[in-house]
């Protein structure tokens, strides 16, 4: 697709590139990127593949702007908490370049439309924060045949790398980088685990950088390489990745030809958490409390346990009158301060991590153990508005 002479300003410094040139610019022009997730590697990716040119990008996320996304997430304002992240970033975009066609699908990536969504572009930019996201578009990838620009942060760290099933015969995967997710419980999302706001910045202009040299087929891709980022000592650092001859998706002996249950995939448990009980269910209806609830039993002075699983660092931030912290890093090792007849309620952030603790605790023989249903944020917006939600 030809350049109109107002283009031809716009990417004139792209057009002294001999790597690039018209040739290169009117590529741009005609590729079709689709990002997955629009928060804070989705802001930097989509400004920077827009202001340089990306013909058509899609955008899909099903979340909205939230005070606490500002600190990392570039694209948006004050004026955008509450809006449909994919709308906000599809104007910011625009107001930069409106020669971009932004197709926006305020929806979560699914196995219902990953594979037929991806047929539709010709690169994916894997912009998620969970595991069960990163395998889906992964595999979804991989069977429409599709690059995919991959990147991930959490606290000073990133990753990037490019798994590509065009490039060469026994390219990697994501599976073969992480044959199987963690335990949930050792890795905290970005909400629990934090940020530093500008990382995303360097992560997703890494991940913008190899999808234009995608589409240009200049340069060499990270595809097989890993870059490790470490913002704390300033560092770069490169890890060769090979293709895992039992891969269950791009080896020989793949057994993997659909997408497949990433929820149930993904929840993994840690070791010894197990109970003889293979029939106990530990979700939120079973071992749960509402804070309504919980701020009853306390205003009633009922003689209980009140246990904070959450690190030092945010005990500081706010925590509840009477709470006794006992860190998810040291909880294994201190389960013996509670009594067993004690009654007990456990609460983190969102309630992830004291789930995970009183499924150690209902291991070791407790039972009058309930976990805070969403967490001090929820108590935060339902009981003590006053108390800061971080």
């Amino acid at each position: 697709m030809k350049l109109n002479n107002e283009e031809i300003n716009r990417y004139s410094r792209h057009l002294r590139l001999p790597e690039v040139g018209m040739e290169g610019q009117e590529k741009l022009k005609d590729a079709k990127v689709l990002i997955v997730g629009a928060g804070g590697l989705g802001c930097p990716i989509g400004m920077y593949l827009g202001a340089a040119g990306i013909g058509t990008m899609g955008l899909i996320d099903f979340d909205v702007v939230d005070t606490s996304n500002l600190q990392r997430q570039i694209a948006y304002t004050v004026e955008d908490v509450g809006k449909p992240k994919v709308e906000q970033l599809k104007r910011t975009i625009n107001a930069a370049n409106p020669n971009v066609n932004v197709k926006v699908y305020n929806e979560g990536i699914s196995n219902d439309n990953a594979v037929e969504l991806f047929s539709q572009y010709d690169v994916i930019v894997d912009g998620s924060d969970n595991f069960n996201t990163r395998y889906l578009v992964n595999d979804a990838a991989y069977l429409a045949k599709k690059p995919l620009v991959y990147g991930s942060i959490f606290r000073f760290q990133g990753q990037m790398t490019v798994f590509d099933p065009r490039a060469r015969k026994g390219a990697p995967c994501y599976r073969c980088l992480y044959s199987a997710p963690p335990p949930a419980a050792l890795v905290p999302n970005c909400a629990e685990g934090g940020v530093l706001g500008v990382l995303p910045g360097i992560v997703g202009m890494v991940q913008a950088t190899e999808t234009i040299k995608l589409i240009l087929g200049k340069g060499k891709t990270l595809s097989g390489r890993l870059l490790l980022f470490d913002a704390l000592k300033m560092s770069f650092k490169e890890v060769k990745i090979r293709q895992d001859e039992h891969c269950a998706l791009c080896s020989e002996n793949a057994t993997i030809d659909e997408l497949q249950d990433y929820e149930a995939f993904c929840n993994v448990t840690l070791p010894g958490v197990e109970t003889e009980e293979s029939d106990v269910e530990f979700t939120e209806d079973v071992f749960g409390i509402e804070a309504p609830e919980l701020e009853e039993i306390l205003d009633d002075g009922r003689d209980v346990k009140l246990v904070d699983v959450r690190e030092q660092h945010e005990w500081e931030i706010c925590h509840l009158d009477d709470a006794v912290l006992i860190p998810t890093s040291e909880f294994e090792n201190r389960i013996a301060e509670l009594e067993q007849e004690d009654e007990i309620y456990l609460y983190c952030y969102k309630g992830t991590r004291s789930m995970n603790a009183l499924k150690k605790l209902y291991s070791a023989g407790y039972r009058n153990v309930k976990s805070l249903n969403g967490g001090i944020d929820r108590w935060a917006e339902i009981v003590d508005p006053g108390m800061p939600r971080y």
